[in-house]
């Protein structure tokens, strides 16, 4: 089986996760995690034995050039970073959620990969990501008719890294809870900084792009203990589509999973950084991969398996 070489870009709550699904895969050699300086020497059991470099020159001196590079900050810092790689000819896995900017980066990180003959795989987690291929093979099966995604109950992960960072705010944790039909209000619990106010920290939460187009609730807990109670990493979707094959009409659909959020992002990344190594250059979304390129094995061996 041909293998791979991955290098993990950050020790959040996504890169640790990937971390576990790189030495779990069983053609990926995860060559280590890039982190910050000052973050070196901690949370040493996220990293299960791996080294841990300050740089991605640091890494390659020591492990050699990785085919792969997984980008694990924060949703908002991806851009600028795939951007970067790219132009140096690294190919790299994402998962950059923020669904309006998608279109717009996908061109920024096309143009970027095309210069440096590199491959992205942009927005690959579950939502968008694996949901993404759903929603299309939902269209391709009824292709008139409406689809409704409904997410949660459960944490995600980027409207709480989006909480984290307003003014003001300690630390946050998002809940989403669906209403039906594709709508869902977001239930904040944040940890105040000392001297602010829970009206003036909720109303800096509303402003940002990430909660402005939802309902919203911000409750305050006292303390990271407290806090803890509401960080479950449970999520999950339940999709919804009715529509039309031809013109047979009254197809209903139904995609239903209830998921640890980030150990789920974290596989598709995986499973992606091994696509990676076998597209053409360019900045690529999960719909537009086949899905063979994202399983182990050999192509005939796969095809007897699956079809």
């Amino acid at each position: 089986m041909k293998k791979f070489t991955l290098a993990v870009h950050s020790l959040g709550n996504i890169g640790s996760r990937v971390v576990e699904a790189a030495l779990a895969a069983p053609d990926c050699q995860c060559l280590g995690v890039i982190r910050r300086a000052d973050s070196l020497g901690t949370r040493t059991q996220a990293l299960r034995g791996l080294p841990e470099y300050a740089d991605l020159a640091s890494l390659e001196a020591a492990q050699g050039r990785p085919d792969v590079i997984a980008l694990c900050g924060p949703s908002r810092s991806i851009p600028q970073t795939a951007e970067a790689l790219l132009r140096k000819g690294y190919n790299c896995v994402d998962s950059f959620d923020v669904h309006t900017d998608i279109p717009q980066s996908v061109m920024r990180l096309d143009k970027a990969a095309h210069e440096g003959g590199a491959v992205s795989i942009t927005a690959a987690g579950w939502d968008p990501g694996t949901d993404s291929v759903m929603r299309a093979l939902f269209e391709a099966m009824a292709p008139t008719g409406t689809t409704f995604t409904n997410f949660g109950r459960g944490r995600s992960m980027g409207h709480s890294v989006a909480a984290r960072a307003i003014a003001g705010v300690e630390d946050a944790v998002s809940i989403t809870i669906p209403l039906g039909g594709g709508r869902h209000s977001r239930l904040v619990y944040v940890v105040l900084k000392a001297g602010e106010n829970l009206a003036d920290v909720t109303a800096r939460i509303k402003a940002d792009d990430y909660f402005a187009h939802d309902p919203l609730e911000v409750r305050q807990c006292k303390d990271r203990q407290e806090l803890a109670f509401a960080a479950d990493q449970s999520h999950g979707v339940l999709m919804e589509r009715t529509g039309a094959s031809g013109m047979t009409d009254n197809q209903i659909l139904k995609f239903d999973m209830r998921i640890n959020n980030p150990a789920l992002t974290a596989q598709v990344l995986v499973s992606c950084a091994r696509a990676a190594t076998r597209m053409e250059p360019g900045c690529h979304t999960l719909i537009e991969v086949p899905p063979i390129k994202l399983l182990p094995g050999e192509r005939m061996d796969i095809i007897s398996r699956m079809v």
